[in-house]
């Protein structure tokens, strides 16, 4: 059965199917495609947790190589039901805090986490909590908003001035965090603006600027795409996966951050 409810745009997630979110969740949704392409052989038969998977939607992607149901841990109830609903068989959602997985250990061959980690307030307990449940030479799969392009001049520690944010991060800083919780062959890559959008970025300006200023100009109807420049919607609209590349260059100007670990193999 299909979920015919629509969730609410919050603002702290974003959504499939939504022609001004567009630009956001093709964002969100490449960095997912990433995975299964370049992690794909490795991912295979092995049980996989999506810790926040909100929707749904990238672990319903990822199961498509893992071959079995990915494991998905959501905090919101409505959201978890949405996703059961939508997305059954290919995902298993648990209702759970971050803090503390309701799951044994060394139970999963893989975590991924996407566009979760700034949301958190306890960021240690989170990153202990995926190591404890990977088993020995586990992957682990961060993606993050890079702080210094997402919100430049914040320095680290700061107080992000996204609402739904607690911290944001560089790429030496989280590499680090990850580091210290015991992860190893810890390493970041960059999501950056390519193809189209990049050529459209070079003629009009930042796409992501253009949103906001959106925002602020119509703040009671910035939801409404009728009242968007036709300019901006159409660029928008047009976003695919092509509109962006993933690599470990220049990663203090990408997008997102992705940072890669594993837990040790001696590690139980």
């Amino acid at each position: 059965m299909v979920d015919d409810v629509v969730l609410p745009l919050t603002g702290e997630r974003t959504l499939p199917g939504v022609d001004h979110e567009n630009y956001w969740f093709r964002r969100h949704e490449v960095a997912y495609q990433w995975v299964r392409t370049r992690w794909g052989r490795p991912l295979r038969g092995q049980r996989t947790i999506d810790a926040g998977c909100g929707e749904g939607y990238g672990a319903a992607l990822l199961s498509q190589v893992t071959q079995r149901p990915v494991i998905g841990l959501e905090l919101d109830i409505a959201t978890a039901r949405h996703a059961k609903r939508r997305y059954r068989p290919d995902v298993a959602v648990v209702v759970a805090n971050l803090n503390a997985f309701p799951l044994t250990s060394s139970c999963a061959g893989a975590l991924v986490s996407m566009q979760v980690i700034e949301h958190l307030w306890d960021v240690g307990t989170f990153l202990n909590e995926c190591r404890r449940v990977l088993a020995p030479g586990g992957l682990l799969v961060l993606t993050t908003p890079n702080r210094l392009t997402f919100s430049p001049g914040l320095g680290r520690g700061q107080k992000p001035t996204n609402p739904f944010h607690v911290e944001e991060f560089d790429a030496g800083q989280l590499v680090n965090i990850v580091a210290d919780v015991g992860f190893e062959n810890t390493h970041a890559w960059g999501l950056h603006h390519s193809g189209p959008l990049a050529i459209w970025e070079r003629k009009h300006g930042d796409i992501v600027a253009a949103q906001i200023s959106n925002v602020l100009t119509h703040p009671a109807s910035a939801g409404q795409p009728d009242t968007w420049d036709p300019m901006l919607r159409a660029a928008v609209d047009a976003v695919t996966h092509d509109d962006f590349a993933i690599s470990r260059e220049n990663l203090a100007q990408s997008r997102d951050l992705i940072v890669v670990a594993h837990k040790p193999k001696g590690m139980a």
